[in-house]
This record gives C-alpha cells, structure tokens and sequence, in this order.
C-alpha cells in the first residue's frame, strides 16, 4: 500500500479504480506560413466558433451546475477577446510568420505560466482557465475531436488538473472521486467537485501520475488522503467512514415530506433554485417545496435568436405541469453584465455590471418583456405561477412593468386565452436602493426574493467577475445583513411575504439568522434542501417564533 498527501478540497470518501485522464492533444510545432492575411482570418474564424462553444457550454452547466458555476465559461469568452491574449497571438502570426495553432498554444501558455507565477493562490488557479481557452482554439484549428474520456465504469478521475471544461463535461454518475497533482481549493476542479458533492483530493504532485492507472484507490476527501492499493485495515476504515456518511444522508432523508418548521413552531419554505426545465427532477428529487428561482435565461442563452412566444410557452408550462400545483417563481429574463446573448446586440460597457441588464433591457425593448410576459400569463393556467422582476431600483419601474403586465393580461382576455388571475409578481431585492426603498417597494408588490450575489456586489462596490478583488469578498458582511433585515421587516409590515434565493440562502451558518430576521422562504440547490431541513427543525428561535 502506497499513501498519497494532498489537500482535501470536497468531503467524502471513496474506493475504485483510478483512471487517468487522457487527452487526445499533441504538442504543437512552430510551423511557418506565406499568407499572414489568411492566417489572421483563420484565427478570427475559429475565436467565433469557439464562442459558440462556449455559450453552449454555459447553458449546459447552467442547468446542471448552477449559474455560479456557469458563469466561467462567460469569462472564458472574454478572455477570447482579451487584447493582451489576441494581440499575443497576432505578434507571433504577423511578425514571425508562424502558423495560428502554434500562435494560440504558445500566448496561452505564457500568460498561465504568469498567473501560475503570481503570490496569489486564487490567481494562481486561473491558469487553468487560460489553458482551457488555448486548448479549445487549438483544437478547432487542428480539427481535433474532444479530448478522449475514460470508459464507462464509475472510477477514481485522475489528472495533472482539469479543465473547467473537462470537469463540467464529465458524467457524475461515472465519477468516483477527483485527484489532481496541481490545483487548489480555488480551482475549478475542486469547485464542481464541491457542487457535484464528489470528493476531491488537490495538489498532489509528482506522485501522482499517469502509471498509477488501474489501481485501486482509497480518497478521503476532508482529509487530503489517498490510499493506492488499501490493505484490510485501510478498507475497513474507508467503509466506516462512508457507512457514517451514509447514515448523514439516511438522517436527512428522515426529513424528506417533512414541514420545516423550528421547535418553537416557525415556518420556512424551502424551494429550489433551477437553471432550466432539465432541473426540474433535482428539484423533486431533493424534496423542494417549490422553484424559488428558474432562470428563464436559459432559453435565451440557448437561443441563436429571441425565442418566440410559443417556445417560452412550452418551457414554462411543462415546469408548472410538473411542479404539480407547487409555486414555481420564474424570472424575467436576466440578459447582461456577465450573460449575453450576441443577437441582443448590446453596447460593449465599462462596467457592465451596472450597465444595461435585466429589467433595464424589458423596459427599453417592451415587445421583447410582452413576448415573455404572454408566455408566462398564458402558462399560468396550468400550475401556480408567481412571477419575479430582477434589477429594480426605482418605484417608478415597478409601476411600468405593473401596467405593462395589465395590458397583457387585456389582450390574453380579449383574445380568450385562459390565464391565472392571481399571479403574483415580485422583484427581486439585490440593490441597495430596492432594499432602502423596500417600505414604498413592499406596497407595489406580493413578495420580495433577496438575490444576495448582487446585493453582495453592489453593497461591497465589489466586481464578483474581478479575481483581483475576491479576497474581500464577504457575503455575510453586517451592511449586507442589515439591507436584508429591513427588507424583511418593511415587507411583514406591508403583509407580503420575503425569500432568499442567492447563494447565502443555503448557507448553514446563516439559517438561524435568516430565520430570526423572519425570511419565510429560502431558495438554494436541490441538494441543500434536507440538510437545510434537518437544521431548521433543530432550531428554537424564541421570540423569533412569534413573527410571520
């Protein structure tokens, strides 16, 4: 038995096989060229394929991975149109005459040897997403297939580090357990193993190579811990371990059709958030009491074109046919800042973050918000509906989007299409001015949903996108806590009620504080919801107990 030291990045254990991870690349030689033009062209042609991959690539790992995750490939985009990455390549194709696969490999290999460089271990972890983005553009350019995955038995995936891509391309159900030799517990590996809920061991080192394939591996993933060959011993501490996680996800279960409700008699609802109707059975599987938040996006990320009335239609009937009469919170669609859609044709911004996004974009091109809007009216009729507005700022925009959904609904009924009456419209609270303008807002509206990623954002003055800044990122920071909490107390004053649909909302150190602030609703992943649960019914809040 051989014992391998790494650092544990996503808790869990596991025992199979390791499978080394094998892709089909080669190294790329300097190759020379006579049209410098054409070769220019080329690099143009493929950087436009590559984005389409891209976009397809985040709409996938939207809906099975979650927008935090998603949002990678959007940078990974970016980074394609990255002057000091594409003026690189343009040097080394007009002034030394060499081919665009060696271009792209060799620019993208030296700036992630400079990130690689840097003291910082969150900037260290983004020379993966360089690489990625020169292996993509290579590959294009050499017409080579995927990379090659490993066979079709769940196995231990072993690798010098994966690719965003690689990783969010994977099967779960094939996957025992990550090991990669470099990495962190920023990388991207160890961030989709986390959500993924698969355990992950980084930094691994020389150790771990590629001769190690087949053999059998023992990986603790709180730990940092990896086993190759187990001895009896080994084994059978491996399977007390993972008899004790079983027993964690049998407890949880005991939760499942359970109310969640605290000892003293407080009631939360807990939803799920979903990226696409594909959700809808994690959803369901993880015991939601309803969507706290769909992302109706997707269906324009997706899109090459604005998706038509009846393409919107179907999508959100067949998530309100499934929920089976559960409320499913749909939002408007969120185009802009860190998700765009190239037919929307948008200004390129300084700061697109608070630039022309979500509800600013509906306002302006009205037919686009009433195409969406008829889609959701009209769905309404076949389950229970609310409809939740993102971005707002202004009373006054509430007040337009309320008429413009009146006018709507006038044409449905004269028209005889058979809607809901009584869907609820919302808005989301993720600016400071909506949650200091929550008392006059809570008076338009039938509820408040708090996107805490944004409010985090906007009240920090914090780019989420900006790696340079993220160590003072601090979700739970006292002004965030405090916008949330007057929100929640002008939304039971003017008797509507509030949730919480961003990342905070699962977050367990939080769930007695949410609940104390009277948050009646919490939305999260489908797999957060029973572990959720099983700590709401363990609290005892108090007085707490006695709001709405």
């Amino acid at each position: 038995m051989t014992t391998l030291n790494g650092q544990g990045v996503s808790r869990g254990t596991a025992l199979g096989k390791v499978a080394f991870y094998r892709r089909s690349g080669q190294e790329i030689e300097p190759s020379a060229i006579s049209d410098v033009p054409a070769e220019l062209e080329r690099f143009e042609k493929v950087c436009g394929q590559a984005a389409e991959e891209l976009e397809q690539l985040y709409a996938e790992t939207l809906s099975t991975l979650g927008e935090e995750n998603a949002l990678l490939f959007q940078i990974h985009e970016m980074m394609l149109e990255d002057p000091d990455f594409t003026d690189a390549v343009r040097a080394r194709i007009e002034g030394e005459c060499l081919c665009a696969e060696y271009a792209v490999d060799a620019a993208a290999k030296e700036a992630a040897a400079a990130f690689a460089a840097m003291d910082d271990e969150y900037m260290q972890a983004r020379s993966a997403d360089v690489l990625d983005v020169g292996r993509r553009l290579v590959r294009i350019l050499t017409h080579t297939d995927e990379e090659a995955l490993f066979g079709s038995e769940p196995v231990v995936v072993a690798a010098d580090d994966l690719a965003p891509s690689e990783t969010a391309r994977l099967d779960r159900s094939k996957v025992l357990a990550f090991l990669t030799s470099g990495g962190s517990a920023n990388s991207h590996t160890a961030i989709f193993a986390r959500t993924m809920g698969i355990p992950a061991v980084v930094g691994l080192g020389e150790a771990l190579g590629p001769e190690l394939d087949g053999r059998e591996a023992a990986v603790d993933g709180e730990r940092g811990l990896v086993a190759l060959d187990p001895d009896e011993a080994v084994r059978m501490e491996f399977a007390a371990l993972k008899a004790d996680e079983d027993a964690g996800r049998a407890r949880t279960g005991r939760y499942r059709g359970k109310a969640s409700v605290t000892r003293d008699g407080r009631r939360v609802e807990l939803c799920a958030n979903v990226g696409g109707p594909q959700d809808v059975a994690l959803a369901l599987e993880g015991d939601a009491e309803g969507i706290g938040l769909f992302r109706s996006e997707f269906l324009y990320l997706q899109s090459r074109d604005y998706p038509d009335e009846e393409t919107q239609f179907a999508a959100y009937r067949d998530v309100l046919e499934r929920m089976e009469g559960k409320r499913v919170v749909i939002r408007t669609l969120d185009i802009g800042a860190d998700k765009q859609a190239d037919y929307f044709r948008l200004p390129r911004e300084e700061n697109p973050a608070m630039g022309m996004r979500a509800i600013r974009i509906c306002l302006t091109r009205p037919e686009v918000f009433r195409t969406q809007l008829r889609a959701l009216y009209r769905a309404s009729a076949y389950g229970r509906l609310a409809i939740m507005f993102p971005m707002i700022t202004h009373v006054s925009e509430v007040r337009q989007i309320k008429t413009i959904a009146e006018e709507v609904r006038q044409e449905l009924k004269e028209e005889g299409v058979p809607f809901d009456g009584d869907v609820e419209l919302g808005i989301m609270i993720e600016t400071p001015a909506a949650a200091l303008l929550s008392g006059d807002l809570a008076r338009e509206v039938d509820f408040f949903s708090v996107g805490t990623n944004d409010l985090t954002q906007y009240t920090l003055a914090l780019d989420r996108q900006n790696s340079s800044v993220a160590q003072f990122d601090d979700p739970a920071h006292e002004a965030v806590l405090k916008l949330i909490a007057m929100a929640a107390e002008n939304a039971h004053r003017a008797g509507i009620w509030i949730g919480i649909c961003g990342e905070l909302g699962a977050d367990p150190a939080l769930t007695g504080t949410f609940l104390r602030m009277g948050i009646d609703e919490l939305s999260m992943s489908p797999a957060a919801i029973l572990p959720t649960r099983e700590r709401v019914c363990g609290l005892e809040l108090g007085e707490a107990a006695e709001q709405k």
